[in-house]
């Protein structure tokens, strides 16, 4: 989930035009940062998917101060080099910005996700997983975004309205539609960790136990 944070941060700095679609470098990535996120909140709780955001978070803005020294080191004097230092900045200077809107449309994003999938847990225990994950995704990415786009399109190039909401709705669309498209190797995958990870099966039979003293 980090790495693909922190990948989309930088791609999404490109601007991409696709016919009428308007969308950014980073379009094809982030939605597996979601799919990673319905699987740990499913399996292992909102603490766990928490923790995951919050590091998330973190390798983002360490990403970003990296960048920042990267650039600000002094490069040498050819010309090969000042062109190549000037790309360099011209790439990744701006990209505190794309961290911004990434982090806040994503902690926002995951946190609506997460807490949704476990209030819809707690109510259908394991029925229900599809409608479960096509909730929590519909919702998170919604949130995702209009945060993420309001911040970051100034460094897309992005400059009128009806760019913006073209860039809002098809980001939004695409993220969905690829997460809905994952969803059958997605609840294989919680299947399988379901059935191999000795904490949930414990968890799991926890449950089953204070359902039985309930009926009794």
């Amino acid at each position: 989930m980090c790495v693909v944070v922190i990948l989309s941060n930088i791609g999404g700095s490109k601007g991409v035009q696709l016919g009428p679609i308007t969308t950014d470098g980073g379009f094809f990535l982030f939605p597996l940062a979601y799919v990673m996120g319905d699987i740990t909140t499913e399996i292992y709780g909102i603490k766990a998917a928490r923790r995951a955001i919050i590091m998330g978070f973190i390798c983002a803005i360490l990403s970003m101060l990296c960048f920042w020294a990267i650039i600000a080191l002094p490069g040498f004097n050819d010309p090969y080099s000042v062109a190549h230092d000037a790309a360099l900045e011209m790439s990744l200077g701006p990209l505190w910005q794309m961290v911004l809107a990434g982090v806040c449309g994503f902690l926002a994003g995951q946190f609506t996700n997460s807490i949704i999938m476990v209030r819809l847990k707690a109510k259908w225990l394991e029925r229900g997983l599809v409608g479960r994950l096509m909730g929590s995704t519909g919702a998170g990415e919604a949130v995702d975004t209009v945060i993420f786009c309001a911040i970051a399109a100034p460094v897309v190039g992005i400059t009128s309205f009806w760019q913006w909401c073209n860039y809002a709705f098809f980001g939004f669309l695409w993220k969905t539609l690829v997460e809905y498209a994952c969803i059958p190797v997605t609840t294989r995958i919680i299947a399988w960790i379901k059935k191999h990870e000795p904490t949930y099966q414990e968890r799991l039979a926890g449950l089953s136990a204070k359902s039985a003293k309930k009926r009794r």
